[in-house]
């Protein structure tokens, strides 16, 4: 994501000494010197130029916040189980309670909530989580009570938010990155961010692997020697390709829940039958929609249901039973009790490979199975948007996926900063000169304007945002103008 780039203002096609780059002169990779392909690059490498300048100076904050907040949430899942260690871990003992006696003690701890769901421990020192619809607790989220499986001792209650079970301190964090602590309109820094990353990560690609190089070895590795703007820009390129994949798939997955672009994604994957299937829990002859799922801090939550079911009852014990029978054979479970017309739902939740996130409804009454949903019969596209949304979150595959976002964030971080640097040491030097379009061919240009009309028109910000920064330009050229008229009247 260089947010300007070393070519001299006035030319179509950077002069050797500024085109080679990181190395000498006059040399370049095979292929570079054929007239076909330096004709195409030398008429688009300005607008590419000029949009990364623009998109690198003015979106740039918006990038860093999202990866300072980034970072802190992907750190977070360890530092839960170092401050809330509490909470979620008991010594082992040598035999469990039932968990229906489990909830029944959570019950009793908070008798104003109403219980939705239980999670039992998926390790055997890991304390059985009971989720309360409670009043106290903000909207959206659960209060969890911690239950020692083996003692039936409450080790603690504590706000938990999303089908990860977020606890406070990453909920908060969480919040920062979503949408700054500001709600709605907070939700437009993060989609602004998501609009762009995935511009700004290709675009410096592509003006990084169209300079000239003496050996492809200084592609991917960034130089020594002394400090200076060339040496910034071989670590900003080299780090930027190694991240760019990886940078384009977060822009991706985080704007399939962003509050415009998402909307639009979401009719397209329906469109193309890639729809998330639901479970159906829903009892005969009782009204109502099957329990769905849903993703960390977006809304999903625990809230399915919230009053006591009337008929008979086999107990949570027995209903996890049919379930286990049915082929859920995860340990990672959530089970979400019965509202009035509805079953239980046992749900597998882990996200390690391989994905076991089968699900089955159950009748309280007689536990047969009312429905099953097997993860590997959903559309291709939903599951691609599952796993893209666990990644993003930080649950695929756990601690890997965790230290990945980290070492993404941190890189972003770093890029940021050294376009910003590269851009001081180039003082006074500017960007590449306006009216580039001017100087590519129609051929070339009708296709990019049609494209860019369509991305703008299916990333909302991304395109008003586009067009402010023309607006910015254009006004920019006539005060230009305007001083150049009048330095020649004077």
């Amino acid at each position: 994501m260089t947010i300007d780039d070393p070519a001299r203002p006035e030319t179509t096609e950077a002069p050797p000494s500024e085109a080679a780059g990181p190395d000498t002169p006059g040399t370049s990779d095979a292929g570079a010197n054929s007239p076909r392909k330096a004709g195409t690059w030398s008429a688009l490498r300005p607008l590419v130029l000029r949009l990364h300048f623009y998109a690198g100076v003015l979106v740039a904050p918006f990038l860093l916040v999202a990866a300072v907040s980034g970072l802190l949430y992907a750190l977070s899942f360890q530092a839960e189980k170092v401050i809330y260690a509490h909470e979620l871990e008991v010594p082992v003992g040598d035999t469990a309670l039932p968990l229906s006696q489990q909830v029944n003690i959570a019950r009793k701890v908070n008798p104003n909530g109403t219980v939705t769901a239980v999670w039992p421990g998926a390790e055997p020192e890991a304390t059985t989580r009971v989720l309360m619809a409670d009043p106290d607790v903000p909207e959206g989220t659960s209060l969890a009570v911690f239950v020692d499986p083996y003692t039936g001792e409450v080790r603690g209650q504590l706000p938990s938010f999303g089908s990860s079970g977020a606890l406070p301190l990453r909920t908060w964090i969480d919040g920062l990155h979503a949408d700054l602590h500001l709600g709605e309109l907070g939700r437009n820094y993060s989609e602004l961010a998501a609009s762009w990353l995935w511009v700004i990560a290709l675009g410096g690609l592509l003006l990084w692997l169209g300079r000239r190089r003496k050996n492809r070895r200084a592609l991917f590795v960034p130089e020594g020697g002394p400090k200076s703007r060339r040496r910034t820009l071989s670590w900003h390129g080299s780090v930027g390709l190694w991240a760019v994949t990886g940078l384009v798939l977060l822009s991706a997955t985080g704007l399939t829940w962003s509050r415009y672009a998402g909307e639009n994604i979401g009719v397209v994957q329906d469109g193309l039958g890639g729809a998330t299937p639901t479970l159906t829990a829903t009892l005969e002859g009782a009204a109502g929609a099957g329990a769905g799922g849903g993703h960390e801090g977006h809304g999903a939550g625990h809230q399915q249901g919230t009053t006591t079911p009337q008929g008979p009852d086999i107990g949570i014990d027995k209903a996890v039973e049919a379930a286990r029978a049915a082929g859920i054979d995860s340990p990672r479970v959530s089970v979400v009790l019965p509202a009035e017309g509805k079953g239980y739902v046992v749900k597998e939740t882990d996200t390690q490979f391989p994905l076991q996130l089968d699900s089955v409804a159950v009748n309280p009454a007689d536990g047969a199975v009312l429905d099953r949903l097997a993860f590997a019969d959903y559309p291709l596209l939903a599951k691609l948007t599952r796993i893209g949304i666990d990644a993003h979150t930080g649950v695929f595959l756990g601690l890997f996926n965790q230290l990945a976002l980290a070492a993404l964030a941190l890189a972003l971080i770093l890029l940021i900063l050294w376009g910003y640097r590269m851009w001081w040491q180039r003082r006074p030097g500017r960007p590449v000169a306006r009216g580039a379009w001017r100087k590519a061919p129609v051929t070339m240009l009708l296709p990019l304007a049609a494209v860019t009309a369509l991305v703008g028109w299916f990333v909302p910000l991304l395109g008003l945002s586009l067009l402010l920064f023309l607006a910015v330009d254009l006004t920019l050229a006539l005060v230009a103008k305007v001083r150049a008229r009048s330095a020649r009247t004077s």
